[in-house]
């Protein structure tokens, strides 16, 4: 399965006071395909998600969004446009409710400044973006209930709910299935399969058995550098991947 390619890198660098945390790495995510990285802890993952979302500045490379070069945009104008991410910790409104952290992402991006007379509690707009968002991630049940009071599956695809509120083409998901069970892990993969076909979905996860189930594309990378990327298959059977990662020899 391909599709149109919402998103890249090209020579991608960042140097940290003389360390290279991620060096000269050269990605495409495309419609309909989830796109995972995987490595060892200190690979540069987590700083190849902060470069895309624009959270960090490259020292090095561009990065293109549908299109247009957003190496020097702000993470707030990159999620104007369509990019969603979410983090290794949950970022969620502990206080409010499931439907009133979705809104508020929704409010977030549909701004009205001008509507000042409008309660934005009661924008139908909102309202109803925020609504079909936490339906789409399975939260109908809990939408009244405090944020705070959700069990660790339910943050996660209650933040998933968030980011699609802000209407996303693309989704960048840092470690999703971090602590979760068997049973939260496999409504968290349903529910990437069911966003798939309209979104470019990069992955981020150490969770090997669902890496090789739900993604179509596998990039490695090893202290910041890329080492392979393919299929599933084809990093599984990867010699340089076997004795990076897996400790195969």
């Amino acid at each position: 399965m391909s599709g149109e390619i919402y998103m890249k890198c090209e020579h991608l660098t960042r140097n940290f006071e003389g360390l290279v945390a991620v060096n000269d790495v050269s990605i495409e995510l495309e419609r309909g395909i989830v796109h995972a990285v995987i490595g060892t802890n200190g690979a540069g993952k987590s700083t190849l998600i902060n470069l895309l979302s624009g959270e960090l500045k490259p020292s090095l490379g561009r990065v293109e969004l549908l299109g247009q070069d957003v190496s020097n945009w702000a993470q707030s104008r990159r999620a104007q446009v369509g990019l969603g991410r979410s983090y290794q910790r949950n970022t969620i409104y502990p206080n409010f409710s499931v439907l009133e952290n979705c809104r508020l992402s929704a409010q977030a991006q549909i701004q009205t400044p001008w509507a000042f007379w409008r309660v934005a509690q009661s924008d139908p707009k909102t309202l109803e973006i925020g609504l079909e968002a936490a339906q789409l991630v399975g939260l109908s049940d809990v939408l009244d209930r405090q944020a705070g009071f959700l069990s660790h599956g339910q943050k996660r695809q209650l933040e998933i709910a968030m980011c699609l509120s802000t209407a996303p083409k693309i989704l960048l998901l840092d470690e999703p299935l971090a602590g979760m069970g068997a049973e939260e892990t496999e409504r968290m993969l349903l529910l990437l399969q069911k966003l798939k076909p309209h979104h470019a979905i990069l992955l981020v996860e150490h969770d090997m058995d669902a890496v090789f189930r739900i993604a179509e594309r596998i990039t490695v990378m090893v202290n910041g550098s890329v080492i392979a990327t393919g299929s599933a298959n084809d990093v599984r059977n990867n010699s340089l991947v076997r004795a990076a990662y897996l400790g195969e020899h």
